[in-house]
């Protein structure tokens, strides 16, 4: 969903449509969950934050004033991901429970290998990288997001790309 249909679905939130809120919860849920994972690293965390960003999208949307609605969402997300992790509310749980018995086991290592390197990263390029990939946001939108140069965004993501591979490939680039 892009920023003009983003709008015109809010515009309905606004005005009492259940279905258009629907519509954006459906849309947004994944990539939001994702981007609140990476910094709270807690799935049972992530949940609640990501239900805490829909009830204050469903009870306040943003107004017209909002011109990159999206942005508007996704740094709530974050700050609302920040806030938790200074005031948890959950007891954290072990993850990374595997089962050699999983027909995906190899996609389910990759996976988990990847989580990984993404957790070595500096937390400021591993949130990069997620609202980038995860939030699908262009680098200016995440420069206004983490309130840095866009040139800072651009070079600390491709630092980080460039982490992950050597990471990923064994330490060889």
């Amino acid at each position: 969903m892009n920023n003009e249909q983003l709008q015109t679905c809010l515009a309905r939130v606004r005005d009492g449509d259940q279905s258009a809120f629907a519509d954006i919860y459906h849309d947004m849920k994944t990539p939001i969950f994702t981007i609140i994972h990476r910094i709270t690293h807690n799935r049972a965390q992530a949940e609640d934050v990501l239900h805490d960003v829909f009830v204050k999208l469903y009870q306040a949307p943003p107004g017209l004033s909002v011109k990159n609605p999206r942005a508007w969402i996704f740094g709530m997300a974050r700050n609302l991901a920040i806030n938790s992790m200074r005031f948890p509310r959950t007891v954290e749980l072990d993850e990374n429970v595997k089962s050699s018995e999983n027909p995906f086991s190899d996609m389910l290592n990759l996976h988990i290998d990847m989580e990984n390197a993404m957790r070595r990263l500096p937390y400021d390029e591993a949130e990069i990288i997620s609202l980038r990939i995860h939030g699908e946001l262009k680098f200016r939108e995440i420069a206004e997001i983490l309130n840095i140069p866009i040139g800072t965004a651009l070079w600390k993501y491709q630092r980080a790309i460039k982490k992950l591979r050597i990471d990923m490939n064994g330490g060889f680039l």
